[in-house]
């Protein structure tokens, strides 16, 4: 029996945490804190202004650095999403809380790149946490 290939969330949150350590000198330590870097990061980015499609890979990194500091702060885990959720969220795979609510943070990152601070990768950390303990 094959096993299923696995989620690339944790692989995509390293390879970033990498990046960002060689290329601009940042450490990223997945703690929660470490997302307010990572929204300002972005911000620096926008500042640059390249086309989404040009950052995308960056931002689906930051993403998964995203989903990883939920999955190893607050007990998420990754998950595959099935037909319906890969069309609502645009991803193949996202993190579910467990309270059983799944949640897109690849595609959050997208977002704090769109909207600016409106769509905070703190603030999302902070209201996901806060849902799953509702």
């Amino acid at each position: 029996m094959r096993k299923p290939p696995a989620i690339p969330g944790p692989r995509l949150a390293a390879d970033i945490v990498t990046v960002v350590r060689e290329g601009a000198r940042i450490r990223l330590d997945y703690s929660p804190a470490s997302l307010a870097l990572v929204d300002r990061v972005i911000d620096g980015i926008r500042r640059e202004g390249p086309p989404a499609e040009a950052v995308s890979r960056t931002l689906l990194g930051f993403g998964a650095y995203t989903g990883e500091v939920l999955v190893r702060g607050s007990g998420a885990a990754w998950v595959e999403f099935d037909a319906e959720q890969r069309g609502t969220f645009g991803q193949s795979f996202g993190i579910r809380t467990l309270d059983g609510r799944v949640w897109n943070p690849l595609g959050k990152a997208l977002k704090r790149y769109e909207n600016g601070a409106a769509d905070s990768l703190r603030l999302f950390y902070l209201s996901v946490v806060g849902q799953a303990r509702m």
